[in-house]
């Protein structure tokens, strides 16, 4: 009998690519009913009917809320009888966070404090926020804002910790491959389309992870965590220039051009900050970063002489393992949406 036994999961967010691969693991458990909370009908009604297909025994367990983390009370109305949540619901592309950065504000930090304080307020067990790795050392509004967001799931932790209920933590994670809007889908379109595929800037690096493992970095920290834990995983990562080398072994080579770096990139992502490394706890394939747990009596924590407040280096995709073309060959082929690409499935 697993922890999720008979449970209710929510998902917000959750007709996107990680709610669809949660569902992947989890439908078929004995979990008792997952709640797809989210503002897109559409997308729900595609999400129920797949669902209906593809796992008629199953299909009853999914639940669909339609609703805003931007608006309190659809959150605290789905909130009912919930023992568990992912919080995914989040605007994640840089460039439109660039250009509208309140819309980023009002979904990543203030529809995360609704989703917290609904959480708090009905009893949930367990809350996993998931974050990314622009929030660290973060230069854009869509990494700005999930900073704040981290910060406000801190604070949230910490509140509910005193009270003696909800535990809340959070998972960062670098690029999902594959996922909604990310650059691999956009290089296997240009090839079929003909086309030569659009790259910012070849030297670039990115981490690179799937959506199984995404889900996989999510269900351990739901099992390790302590209040205000933040959890990494740890990852490889590739240039942009191997990347779409890696792409084009596989779908064609139409050749490249070079566009120059978007509005909010940078030149490599930071999982780890040098700050968090000094209370990181390796635990295999993971990091987990404890909460300053410290309240504002600082006099209480003086120390005389030296006292450290950052490591020698952050965790970024510039020092971690880097891929070289083949072994990003081998990465991205562990993705669902490569391996039907190459046998002509046909994506919505």
């Amino acid at each position: 009998m697993s922890a999720y036994s008979g449970a209710t999961l929510m998902i917000t967010g959750g007709t996107g690519s990680f709610g669809n691969t949660v569902l992947k693991h989890f439908l078929t458990s004995d979990i008792g009913q997952i709640r797809i909370f989210s503002r897109d009908e559409k997308k729900q009604d595609d999400m129920r009917h797949d669902l209906q297909a593809r796992y008629p025994e199953h299909a009853k367990k999914v639940k669909f809320f339609v609703g805003d983390v931007r608006d309190p009370r659809s959150v605290a109305d789905a909130m009912p009888g919930v023992d568990y949540i992912f919080h995914a619901a989040a605007l994640k592309q840089v460039p439109s966070c660039e250009f509208f950065p309140m819309q980023a504000v009002k979904t990543n930090i203030e529809g995360t404090d609704n989703v917290l304080h609904a959480a708090i307020d009905a009893g949930v067990k367990r809350v996993v926020c998931l974050s990314t790795d622009k929030a660290a050392y973060p230069i854009n509004a869509m990494g700005i804002s999930k900073a704040m967001m981290e910060h406000v799931i801190t604070a949230n932790a910490r509140v509910a910790a005193d009270r003696g209920g909800t535990v809340i933590c959070c998972t960062r994670y670098g690029n999902v491959m594959c996922s909604r809007g990310s650059v691999i889908p956009l290089f296997i379109d240009q090839i079929k389309n003909g086309q030569p595929i659009t790259i910012t800037n070849p030297a670039m690096t990115r981490f690179l992870m799937n959506l199984d493992e995404a889900v996989d970095l999510v269900k351990f920290a739901f099992e390790h965590a302590e209040p205000g834990d933040l959890f990494i995983q740890k990852a490889d990562a590739s240039t942009i220039g191997d990347l779409a080398k890696s792409v084009q072994q596989l779908f064609g080579d139409t050749g490249t051009n070079i566009i120059g770096t978007r509005h909010g990139e940078k030149l490599y992502e930071t999982l780890m900050t040098r700050e968090e490394r000094l209370r990181a706890e390796d635990m295999g394939n993971y990091f987990r970063i404890s909460a300053d747990n410290r309240d504002l009596n600082y006099d209480k924590y003086f120390v005389e002489g030296k006292v450290e407040t950052e490591a020698d280096e952050s965790y970024t995709s510039h020092n971690t393992k880097l891929l070289d073309v083949e072994g990003v060959v081998q990465k991205i082929l562990t993705t669902d949406y490569v391996q039907e690409e190459l046998k002509g499935i046909r994506h919505f």
